[in-house]
C-alpha cells in the first residue's frame, strides 16, 4: 500500500521535507564567494551535481536569494569546496543565516587560502577545491540554479591514490532529510556491463 502526496495540496515546507528525505544522499557544495564590496561568504548547498564534462560545469541550487547567489551574480566567480567529515560542525555552522555582510569564514573561524584563478578564497582544510567562473543561472520558482565552469581544480596530495582522488581518504559528508547527515559508509564496486557482455551472458 502506498500513501499519495499531492504537491498542489500540501504546503511548501511539507513537500520540501518529503523531497529532501527521498532524494538522498545528496553531496554538499561548500560554496565560497566574495561580494563586490569584498566580504567573503561561505555556505553549504546540498542541491549539487556535475552538469557537463566538456567543458567541465558544476551546478548548485540556492533555495531563496542567499548571499552565495548575489555574490556570484555580482562577481561571476565562486569556489566549490568538498565538505569533509572532519569539518562536520563547521560546515553546519556556515549554514547559519548570519546578517548580510558578515563573513562565515571569520564568524565560524575557518582558515582561508588563496585561489589560483578566481578571487573567492578556498577553504584551507578542504581537500578539494573547484574554482569556477559563472556560466549561467536559471530561476525556478523560489530557487536559483547556478552553473559554473570549472577553470581550476586543486586537490590535496593526501587524498590521492595513484594520482586519483580516493573516496576513502576524501571522507565526504552528504545530506539526508530533516537534520540528518551521512558519512561515507560501505562502498560498493561493480563494473558497468557492455551490450556484448550482456548478450553473451544471456546466450549461456
Amino acid at each position: 500500500m502506498r500513501i499519495d502526496f499531492d504537491p498542489n495540496e500540501l504546503d511548501r515546507h511539507t513537500f520540501y521535507r518529503l523531497l529532501t528525505a527521498t532524494v538522498v544522499p545528496r553531496p554538499i557544495a561548500w560554496v565560497s564567494t566574495t561580494s563586490a564590496a569584498g566580504t567573503d561568504n561561505l555556505a553549504p548547498h546540498s542541491f549539487f551535481s556535475v552538469s557537463c564534462v566538456s567543458p567541465p560545469v558544476v551546478q548548485f541550487t540556492s533555495v531563496g536569494r542567499k548571499d552565495s547567489v548575489r555574490n556570484v551574480e555580482e562577481t561571476g566567480q565562486f569556489v566549490v569546496n568538498l565538505a569533509p567529515e572532519h569539518l562536520f560542525e563547521e560546515i553546519n555552522a556556515t549554514g547559519t543565516e548570519f546578517p548580510h555582510g558578515v563573513s562565515e569564514f571569520d564568524e565560524v573561524g575557518i582558515a582561508r587560502e588563496p585561489s589560483l584563478r578566481v578571487k573567492p578564497p578556498r577553504v584551507a582544510a578542504s581537500p578539494v577545491a573547484l574554482e569556477c567562473e559563472l556560466h549561467s543561472t536559471v530561476r525556478l520558482g523560489d530557487s536559483t540554479v547556478v552553473f559554473g565552469r570549472v577553470v581550476h581544480a586543486a586537490v590535496s596530495e593526501a587524498v590521492l591514490t595513484g594520482g586519483h582522488p580516493d573516496v576513502h581518504k576524501l571522507r565526504p559528508l552528504a545530506r539526508l532529510g530533516k537534520d540528518e547527515w551521512s558519512t561515507l559508509g560501505e562502498v560498493l564496486e561493480i563494473k558497468r556491463i557492455s551490450v556484448q557482455e550482456w548478450q553473451e551472458g544471456r546466450r549461456r
